[in-house]
């Protein structure tokens, strides 16, 4: 597997989001889903990210730098047939290993509590992501939950 910067042109990223965002969106009361689309992605101070296995695309992640200091993880997403093999804890890793190459001492996520985020929730803690309170615009909800990790 290999992770690289960018790909948000390739047909086969766009579609992996366009599934990212429509199940985020399902699975999250109207108004609460915060998954990037591709412009939010394109914005500056994101840097996006996509895992390939050959051609296959196997995941994508993204990394938005909210100070210099303080980043956050958005668009975490495996495809569901590279799941189960570690694509989404090695996507967390390069994003981690990123965010201390430039300095960050904090990373924080925003996720949903359905059932369907569990699994998401679970790999953040395995990683060392622990409760805190909403950070940057968010508002806290029952709809939201909110996870940071110390990189110092």
């Amino acid at each position: 597997m290999r992770i690289t910067e960018g790909g948000l042109d390739d047909r086969r990223v766009v579609e992996l989001l366009g599934t990212h965002l429509a199940k985020a969106r399902a699975n999250t009361a109207e108004g609460f889903a915060f998954a990037l689309d591709l412009s939010g992605l394109r914005a500056p101070g994101i840097t996006f990210w996509s895992a390939w296995e050959d051609d296959t695309l196997l995941g994508v992640g993204a990394l938005k730098r909210l100070s210099p200091g303080h980043g956050e993880v958005k668009s975490m997403h495996t495809a569901e047939a590279a799941r189960r093999r570690g694509i989404g804890g090695a996507m967390l890793r390069h994003i981690m290993a990123e965010a201390r190459a430039t300095g960050m001492t904090r990373l924080s996520l925003e996720t949903g509590t359905s059932a369907y985020f569990q699994p998401a929730v679970a790999l953040y803690r395995r990683h060392g992501f622990v409760e805190c309170g909403a950070f940057g615009d968010y508002v806290p909800s029952a709809e939201n939950q909110f996870l940071t990790l110390d990189l110092a």
